[in-house]
């Protein structure tokens, strides 16, 4: 049975919902079962993952599985950034005002508007003819 202690928590950006397992390692991140570097093609997402532990200097202090649903990709990667960050203050609590100051404990509230009726998108609208 694995004796390292793990933190579960879990990550959310627009409909992306990561779940994550921090425990401690070398500094390998898994999402859905393969390497962030092939699940991210944007070297913008990778970036956006590893802020949180470059902040807190434990790149290679732990590992981190995750498992992602819905949005897109840059969604994903901001809510494993929430989710990573929530992580780090449980193992390391100390390290709370430096992720709480970057603004990566703070759950990002924008969402998609909602499509209103008689219009073509959330603000969009049709085309006005006068004849």
């Amino acid at each position: 049975m694995d004796q390292a202690i793990k933190y579960i928590t879990v990550g959310r950006r627009k409909e992306a919902v990561a779940r994550v397992h921090l425990s401690s390692g070398k500094g390998v991140i898994l999402v859905n079962g393969s390497p962030y570097e092939k699940y991210f093609i944007r070297e913008t997402d990778r970036i956006i993952i590893k802020q949180p532990l470059q902040i807190t200097n434990s790149l290679t202090k732990y590992d981190i599985i995750a498992n992602i649903r819905g949005g897109g990709l840059t969604g994903q990667a901001g809510a494993l950034r929430h989710g990573v960050a929530r992580a780090l203050v449980l193992a390391e609590p100390e390290t709370k005002d430096m992720l709480r100051k970057n603004g990566f404990l703070t759950r990002d509230p924008r969402m998609k508007e909602r499509k209103k009726f008689g219009q073509k998108g959330a603000r969009k609208r049709f085309q006005w003819t006068k004849r």
